[in-house]
């Protein structure tokens, strides 16, 4: 994914009244860590930083003071009525440095009919490059596969450069039978032993 260009401003007032105030003038206060530098107290455009945080992961150019500098979205508070973003922590980083994310798992593809798919990790915890963060992994799955089939770590596709922090032989989903399934199953063998008398 890109980075999201943004700028930002420094801000020298701090606590609940001033962080009130920012986001009556459609700003967001945000706190950027990282790199052995002091924290740093910013605010960011309200709606941009409300677009940017659409995607999981998003990587930030930020413009502070004339200076460009990449970080990662840590963690964002909302307010739990509004939804309303209250305040951002951001994480310093530097083109090629790995970071540790969690992304989602996409299933793709269609499993055998009277089978679903039972996803035990809907999200991975991947080691990337800061700017290659893939927005999620692919899990493929095949009809031929019936039910107790079970899909591994090490089924799911990563792109070049990642790994992942679960372990080759971990369980991610297994194929299980759907009660229609199992009752198709007994209507055609009653058929059968009927139709052999």
């Amino acid at each position: 994914m890109s980075e999201i260009k943004i700028t930002a401003n420094a801000r020298e007032s701090f606590g609940k009244g001033a962080a009130r105030k920012l986001r009556a003038a459609g700003q967001t206060p945000a706190v950027i860590y990282g790199h052995g530098n002091a924290t740093r107290h910013i605010s960011l455009p309200a709606h941009e930083i409300a677009l940017a945080l659409r995607h999981k992961n998003a990587l930030l150019e930020l413009t502070v003071a004339g200076k460009t500098e990449l970080v990662l979205v840590k963690s964002a508070a909302k307010d739990p009525v509004t939804q309303i973003i209250e305040h951002i922590d951001l994480v310093e980083v530097k083109k090629g440095e790995k970071v540790h994310v969690e992304v989602p798992v996409h299933v793709i593809g269609e499993p055998m009919g009277g089978t679903i798919v039972d996803v035990e990790h809907k999200t991975v915890k991947l080691e990337a490059e800061a700017t290659h963060i893939p927005e999620f992994v692919e899990l493929h799955i095949s009809k031929e596969n019936a039910a107790g089939h079970h899909y591994l770590a090490s089924d799911i596709v990563l792109p070049k450069g990642v790994s992942m922090d679960l372990a080759a032989d971990e369980l991610v989903a297994s194929v299980v039978e759907t009660k229609a399934g199992a009752a198709s199953e007994e209507t055609a063998g009653a058929a059968a032993e009927a139709a052999a008398e």
